[in-house]
């Protein structure tokens, strides 16, 4: 491929030997100065396809780097991905004089801003603390020469496309840029259009997702019966480390306390925790120290973990891709997997669209516990439905007669009997006072009610199903959800080119804490006391 001396020698001590298809096609047209647009599945090695070529031509150079102007800027969609691509430079640059600074948020900015200070070459960076720091006057970019957007498609998800687009203004128009995604839907064509000039294309099988090294299966089970049913699975001796994917960040805390009381030794990790504690949980979980991983889907995509074993959709996912990224992080680097997918009767669409994608049926576990197993004794259930319907209504005593007492007498003849009341004169006035009370109390109350219906509709507060209503009328718009606070509010960015606020009560169909940034979610748009704001948010897409 024509690199540098040290930067061979680097790869040889990795012992880097043969090129993935996709380094083997954009490294020697990226060397040549090609923008390049790259399609191809995760674990495929595109970080070095696009991390080689760089430190090539920075490294023959071996010019001194300036303070605040890198030479090389590269995007990710998240923290996690950002420091593995610094890890990746950081090791084929080894031998190389170098810096590179990785800037992302979740961690305070004041070490960041000295190290851009001091100078650097290469710049890794997820967007939103880039914009913030490029808002300062702590990053400039007319000095730029090579630009990188990695998992391009990730960042539309997580609605970074207005954030990519103030970059972009800003880049010089001399300049190489490299555009790789694991898919090319329509959406961001165009923006890969603007970036790119004249690009070569490199598409690696994208329609066909690379999952046949890896052993995949459902099992069909409820909610009550999904953990029982992991916990067995675990104790398996062939279940070296496991990574277990949530649909939310609460089950996925829930989820890692309750393993831990069972004895396994488990962490979560999700958008809601820091930096600094996110990256703890994945060096505990690379070096061996856990066993599993509780994960949102912000681990799904670009994180490199070799040594998972079996991967546990503990939520089967709502969207097809998202299956494939996320057994993507088993079966690397050639070696095998195993992928198990809990499906309950209400999640079965999501499993057809997956196999539709995957163009094979998964195979179906029978373990216990499951609707599989269980299936033989369906017969027998009617059976045992009924003796117990017939053993309660034993203990209730509706078909038994009542002992009888002293006199000889049923308590049911009893109630019957007048001659047999033990209720005195007084008594009986008592209960006729209690009966004339609870008429009088009835009355107001049914007052009360009328005059509540008379009130005017001017001077009643507005309910939430009046705002319902509205928003069914109203013209709606989409957009990402791009930031949440603990204080029950957020922001959306869509394309009406601002962010929209909204808070919890603004949302129909989901919960405050249920959501994660990066959703897809539609809403319409209501004057509030502050300005615009969002109104009847509902979820469309995790």
């Amino acid at each position: 491929m024509r690199l540098i001396d040290p930067i061979k020698r680097a790869l040889a001590e990795e012992k880097y030997e043969t090129p993935t298809p996709v380094q083997a096609q954009a490294v020697p047209a990226a060397l040549q100065g090609e923008d390049i647009l790259a399609v191809a599945q995760t674990g495929t090695g595109k970080t070095a396809a696009f991390a080689l070529p760089i430190l090539n031509a920075l490294g023959k150079v071996n010019r001194k780097a300036r303070p605040w102007r890198p030479f090389a800027l590269i995007l990710s969609p998240t923290r996690e991905l950002a420091v593995q691509i610094g890890e990746s430079l950081a090791t084929y640059s080894r031998h190389l004089h170098l810096r590179t600074a990785l800037v992302y948020g979740g961690v305070s900015q004041s070490k960041q801003v000295r190290v851009i200070k001091r100078g650097v070459h290469i710049i890794v960076a997820t967007p939103g603390r880039l914009l913030d720091l490029m808002n300062q006057g702590s990053i400039k970019l007319d000095k730029l020469e090579h630009f990188v957007l990695d998992e391009a498609d990730r960042m539309m998800d997580m609605g970074f496309l207005p954030d990519i687009k103030r970059v972009i203004k800003t880049l010089p128009a001399e300049r190489q840029s490299l555009f790789f995604s694991a898919t090319m839907p329509k959406s961001i064509q165009g923006i890969a259009d603007s970036l790119l000039q004249k690009p070569e294309e490199i598409r690696i099988a994208p329609e066909s997702p690379s999952v046949d090294a890896i052993d995949q299966y459902v099992v069909h089970t409820n909610k009550q019966r999904k953990k029982s049913i992991l916990y067995s699975m675990l104790k398996d001796d062939a279940v070296t480390q496991a990574l277990v994917f949530t649909r939310t960040k609460r089950m996925a805390n829930t989820l890692a306390n309750q393993l831990e009381k069972q004895g396994f030794s488990a962490d979560a990790i999700h958008g809601n925790k820091s930096q600094n504690a996110r990256q703890k949980s994945l060096d505990r979980f690379r070096r061996g120290q856990t066993k599993t991983l509780v994960a949102t889907d912000v681990v799904a995509r670009g994180i490199d973990l070799d040594s998972i074993s079996h991967v546990f959709n503990y939520d089967i996912p709502d969207d097809a891709e998202s299956y494939i990224h996320r057994i993507g992080r088993t079966g690397r680097a050639g070696a095998t997997g195993t992928a198990i997918t809990f499906v309950g009767n209400d999640e079965r669409g999501w499993l057809r669209s997956i196999e539709r994608l995957i163009k094979k049926p998964i195979e179906a576990l029978e373990i216990a516990g499951s609707e599989n197993a269980d299936s033989s004794n369906h017969s027998q259930r009617p059976r045992q439905n009924n003796r117990k319907k017939t053993q309660r209504a034993g203990r209730s005593g509706r078909n038994q007669k009542a002992p009888e007492d002293s006199r000889g007498t049923t308590f049911k003849n009893k109630r019957r009997d007048k001659t047999n009341s033990t209720f005195s004169d007084s008594n009986k006035d008592e209960s006729q006072k209690h009966k004339r009370r609870k008429d009088r109390d009835s009355k107001q109350s049914e007052s009360k009610d009328i005059r509540s219906r008379k009130r005017p509709e001017k001077n009643r507060k507005r309910s939430h199903n009046a705002y319902d209503a509205d928003a069914r009328t109203a013209k709606r718009y989409e957009g990402a959800i791009k930031r949440l606070t603990r204080k029950g509010f957020g922001f959306i960015a869509s394309a009406r080119g601002s962010d929209t606020y909204f808070n919890k009560q603004s949302l129909q169909g989901v919960r405050f804490h249920d959501l994660e940034i990066g959703f897809r979610v539609s809403f319409s748009i209501r004057k509030g006391p502050k300005g615009p704001c969002a109104e009847g948010v509902r979820l469309v897409r995790r």
